[in-house]
């Protein structure tokens, strides 16, 4: 599988303003934290709407007898809307803590925004796969293609651990295909910061440095062979990931529509280490896979190991 050629967020995104220290590749060091997020395709928008067709029919095509005719139909299509919610890692510190950093308080701040900078991109990781934030959008959990075992996208992996499953994501990701979308042309906009009064924690009021930061961001998911689940893995014997799990994932997609990103944790790559041969023919243990059938594995925390059991019907 040949390697990818359309933009991720690393290419979309900018800042409005920077965060001291400001330089390149700022916008991937926010990101090393959501290695998903960072290999998923993305594109901005100007505002924080993004409208798109979607074929729900092919038309009605095939031969014909001399002659006579054939009733012929065309294509039909649905309009699409995806809309991006407010991504905020606005930030505060407290003046006299600000003034007490060593290196100086712009560094207290940067460092400070830096912080919430990844901890949001990795928030909005984490809404990609589960869409937990009910003020964010739609995850891939909430697909009706992988919401229970007996979905089309769904592959059961047999695990009855009461809270201590996980899942595998197979995506197709493009422009065309699973998508980020950054409304606001892709700007992280960072405000001016400001002193402001701030509640005390237990008592009155105190001086602290704001700094606002927001973005917005969304999920386009274009077809219902976008994104693939193989659910219910857990520790219990033979309810780990396997190479089988992975290629009876693969065979749900067209063939014309092969997925081609792999997401999943720690446990799982583990999982899959330990299912293959365990030594080499120098005698060395096999090592971590970074792919599977071709398609590049992103290793991932934002998929966790205490997910429930998938059931039927989700």
């Amino acid at each position: 599988m040949g390697a990818a050629t359309y933009l991720t967020s690393a290419d979309v995104l900018n800042f409005t303003l920077g965060v001291d220290p400001a330089g390149p590749g700022l916008v991937s060091e926010v990101l090393n934290d959501a290695p998903l997020l960072a290999r998923l395709a993305a594109r901005s928008r100007q505002g924080y709407t993004f409208r798109y067709p979607r074929k729900t029919a092919d038309p009605s095509v095939g031969f014909r007898a001399i002659n006579d005719g054939r009733t012929n139909s065309k294509a039909t299509y649905d309009q699409v809307t995806v809309t991006c919610e407010v991504l905020d890692a606005s930030n505060s510190v407290d003046v006299a803590v600000a003034d007490a950093d060593e290196l100086g308080t712009d560094h207290c701040l940067a460092q400070n925004s830096l912080d919430h900078l990844q901890a949001a991109l990795f928030a909005a990781e984490s809404q990609i796969i589960y869409g937990g934030d009910a003020l964010g959008f739609d995850g891939f959990v909430d697909l009706d293609t992988v919401d229970g075992t007996a979905s089309g996208m769904c592959i059961d992996a047999g695990g009855s651990t009461v809270g201590g499953a996980s899942s595998v994501w197979l995506i197709r990701t493009g422009n065309s295909d699973a998508t980020v979308i950054w409304g606001s042309n892709g700007q992280i906009k960072v405000g001016e910061r400001t002193v402001i009064q701030a509640a005390g924690a237990t008592t009155g009021t105190y001086p602290a440095w704001y700094t606002p930061i927001t973005a917005w961001m969304g999920l386009q998911i274009a077809a219902s062979y976008d994104v693939a689940r193989i659910a219910n893995l857990t520790t219990q014997s033979n309810k780990g990931l396997t190479d089988d799990l992975i290629a009876e994932a693969i065979s749900k997609f067209p063939s014309a529509r092969q997925p081609n990103l792999i997401a999943l944790n720690r446990r799982s790559l583990l999982q899959l280490q330990l299912s293959r041969t365990a030594t080499t023919t120098s005698g060395a243990p096999a090592p971590f896979p970074t792919e599977a059938f071709n398609i590049p594995i992103v290793v991932t925390d934002s998929i966790i190991n205490t997910e429930s059991i998938l059931g039927v019907t989700g």
